[in-house]
């Protein structure tokens, strides 16, 4: 009413971000709590809608990934965006850069990968025909938490033929399927004992979402390799969603949220190996892998420590 319009918005954004969602509201206070949410957000469409015309002329002087870095910090700011940090469960190595999707020319040996794609499918479908090694990803016990998993634990739905697991090989699987196992062999897994490395081949049944989550370290990045991709099947890490490509690999960082969906009437199946995050030395790679043994001395398998 006195023209103070930003001075509002400033009040009403500070009401929005202590306020607990409507629903838990008491009757009296939704509706102060409703207009404040609406004015911030015609504000914030304002806002972005002038800064989108004031910058257009000076989009020329940036281009690729540096022009998706600009837009992405402007979408946060005028609230169309949020903003997604590495969220590690367990163990979080500082001043690690929280990238949602690596830049694959720091994986040169993805292109090995890539080639062999045919033939890592090709061993996959002969373990399909067989229907034997296939576990339930999710297997939480019955006295412990299963939060946004509940509908996944124990289930079929999203399931795994495991090649790695805890950091152990599971010999009985990866000799069925050598390609697969020579092409992993190319990356630098992470040596964590009894956590890490880990491989396998993920399967996501028709109609099943996996729900946002993060991942327990940021030491290690994960790789994905797309073997059988139907239509509307997609990934989203942070603010960016993608969709699988059969015969290409992606790096991303599992700490940072992220969902599946597999919204086609197939099964959905991706290789998914993890490795270091590149911009760990080899002198910090080597105390990280002491410190996970001294976790593993000391609490055992208690260490929730599980890739």
């Amino acid at each position: 009413r006195q023209g103070k319009m930003h001075q509002a918005a400033q009040a009403y954004g500070a009401v929005v971000s202590v306020s607990p969602p409507l629903e838990r509201l008491h009757s009296d206070l939704r509706p102060a709590v409703s207009h404040a949410l609406a004015y911030r957000e015609k504000y914030d469409r304002d806002f972005g809608n002038f800064m989108d015309r004031y910058l257009e002329s000076h989009y020329q002087k940036l281009a690729g990934e540096n022009l998706k870095r600009f837009r992405d910090s402007l979408d946060i700011m005028v609230g169309r965006k949020k903003r997604y940090d590495s969220r590690s469960v367990v163990y979080h190595y500082p001043n690690l850069a929280p990238i949602e999707f690596f830049d694959r020319a720091d994986f040169p040996w993805l292109d090995n990968i890539e080639a062999a794609t045919d033939e890592i499918r090709n061993e996959f479908l002969e373990i399909l025909n067989a229907e034997e090694g296939f576990t339930p990803y999710i297997s939480y016990p019955a006295d412990v938490p299963q939060n946004q998993f509940a509908e996944l634990n124990n289930s079929p739905r999203w399931s795994a033929f495991h090649l790695f697991k805890m950091g152990q090989r599971i010999e009985e699987n990866a000799a069925k399927c050598p390609v697969t196992m020579n092409a992993i062999d190319c990356a630098p897994q992470p040596d964590l004992p009894g956590r890490t490395p880990a491989a396998m081949f993920s399967l996501l049944k028709p109609k099943t979402l996996i729900p946002p989550h993060t991942g327990v370290t940021n030491v290690r990045l994960v790789t994905h390799v797309a073997l059988i991709i139907p239509e509307n099947c997609r990934f989203r890490v942070g603010n960016e969603i993608r969709q699988w490509v059969p015969g290409k690999a992606w790096v991303f960082d599992d700490t940072i949220e992220h969902e599946a969906w597999n919204d086609s009437d197939l099964l959905r199946v991706v290789l998914i190996f993890d490795i270091w995050h590149p911009h760990l030395t080899p002198p910090e790679r080597a105390m990280i892998t002491a410190l996970t043994a001294g976790l593993k001395a000391f609490a055992g398998d208690a260490a929730g420590f599980e890739p």
